[in-house]
């Protein structure tokens, strides 16, 4: 019978929630839903010094936007005695002895090993301590750690399924603090054996976390346990192949999700930043990421962060939305921004985001780029008034104004049958119209059709802004 998958994402609240933590996460939690496992959301918080108030509930909600809910969670600053009485086995079974040292010892040491050029570890001061002399220092309340003891002139080997065979030579591995004077483990205790008591199948994580498995394989070697199989993937890489940082562009989910990136689309290319299906295909909904997810296809290479990549993404995704999809998002963008205080029926938001559609990357691109459908303009695209806004243009829109006038509740092919019936009456190409018509009513020279903005807008709001054009660019050309 098959063991039950049980993977996990152990994230340290220390702020936000990095795209590479997001790249983790998912390719856990893909991989428990593929082989119908379990998906465990550990809270690594033994690091006090590190801990931001609040992070953990920020992990949370930025996981659950991303569509990735764990099945499990557990704290490990709830799991303390859990710690102290497996490093109190490693003590009695001679695998780990306790380190008196102060910082200023410490901090001494590595200057002098620095000026040696030799490697920075501990010397083993306290390991050539008596059993009686370690007993004087603890009845004096002396704070210590308790370290490991890393055995000499051992090859410590392993299968990674992403790197395949591993192996580290034990002289150059530090005597590993295991537990700190505060009682806290390290994350390199807290780690094994939590992933042994929680039953972890598989430790999925990322590379930075590859020069630590000999302590960690020599603890399981300790402690008597069975090691879980290892999958360590691969860098996330700026375009000039350095580590992805803040120092060059964003990397919290949440940036992404502020800035009106679809979950959708962020999923779909942090999956594929060290992992690819095999074939052509570069869409997926999160369901075929489940179906199709596998590590053996998980590159050993960096990847690198291709933010025009992320951008096209977003953009396909966001055009498969239905309109009414689509509305919602629009209502939330137009909420925060200064049209908040408006009302704009859904109906009439709908026409928008149904003509908009297919020239947006983003929601508030409708707001950025298509203003004009929330407030009348104040301004007029100079270049396009240079180039399209003649001595008779004015003369020739109140001859369009009042024929548009003239028509009863129209429809789009209203706008255009009059239009073209203007332009023959002043003996004109349609093209003279429609450049000047689009100036007046938007501001700019681009956008959707014209007849779509005009039957949006509607004949009193378009004849309105014509009319206005008409004083305005006549007065300031």
């Amino acid at each position: 019978m098959q063991k039950l998958i049980r993977v996990r994402f152990a994230p340290s609240p220390t702020g936000y929630l990095h795209v590479g933590g997001l790249r983790t996460a998912l390719y856990n939690f893909l991989f428990a839903r593929k082989n119908n496992g379990k998906f465990i959301l550990r809270i690594e918080d033994t690091d006090r010094a590190r801990f931001v108030e609040g992070a953990t509930e920020k992990l949370i909600e930025a996981l659950h936007w991303a569509g990735i809910d764990y099945d499990e969670m557990y704290v490990q600053s709830e799991r303390l005695e859990i710690y102290k009485q497996h490093v109190e086995q490693l003590l009695q079974n001679g695998k780990a002895y306790c380190c008196f040292c102060t910082s200023e010892r410490l901090e001494q040491m590595r200057k002098e090993m620095e000026a040696k050029k030799v490697d920075v570890k501990y010397d083993r001061t306290c390991l050539k301590l008596s059993k009686q002399e370690i007993q004087n220092e603890l009845e004096k309340k002396i704070p210590f750690v308790v370290r490991m003891k890393i055995p000499e002139n051992r090859t410590i080997k392993f299968h990674d399924i992403v790197r395949g065979d591993v192996e580290f030579q034990s002289n150059i591995i530090d005597d590993q603090v295991l537990l700190k004077s505060d009682g806290f483990p390290t994350y390199h205790l807290a780690v094994v054996v939590d992933d042994h008591l929680m039953s972890i199948t598989h430790v999925i994580r990322g590379e930075e976390w590859l020069s630590s498995v000999p302590k960690h394989l020599l603890l399981y070697e300790f402690l008597d346990w069975k090691i879980p199989q290892m999958a360590h993937l691969p860098l996330l890489l700026n375009p000039d192949k350095s580590k992805l940082s803040k120092r060059q562009g964003d990397v919290a989910v949440e940036d992404y999700r502020d800035k009106g990136y679809l979950k959708e689309a962020l999923v779909n290319f942090v999956a594929l930043l060290g992992w690819n299906p095999g074939t052509e295909q570069e869409i997926f909904s999160m369901e075929e990421l489940i179906q199709q997810f596998s590590l053996e296809r998980v590159h050993k290479a960096g990847a690198v962060f291709n933010l025009e990549k992320l951008n096209s993404l977003n953009t396909i995704h966001l055009r498969a939305k239905t309109n009414e999809e689509i509305l919602q998002m629009l209502k939330v963008e137009l909420s925060k921004s200064r049209f908040a205080s408006q009302h704009f029926s859904d109906e009439y938001l709908l026409q928008v985001t149904n003509t908009m559609r297919e020239r947006m990357s983003f929601v508030k691109d409708i707001i950025q780029n298509a203003s004009y459908f929330f407030e009348a303009p104040t301004e007029y695209e100079q270049t396009a008034v240079k180039k399209n806004w003649k001595e008779e243009t004015s003369s020739q829109l109140k001859t369009l104004a009042e024929e548009f006038s003239k028509l009863n509740n129209p429809k789009k092919e209203d706008y255009e049958h009059a239009l073209r019936k203007t332009a023959e009456a002043l003996q004109i190409g349609n093209g003279k119209l429609i450049h000047g018509v689009r100036l007046a009513i938007s501001g700019v020279s681009g956008g959707p059709g014209l007849y779509d903005i005009l039957f949006i807008l509607g004949k009193e709001e378009s004849v309105k802004r014509m009319n206005t054009a008409i004083q305005k660019i006549r007065i300031t050309n």
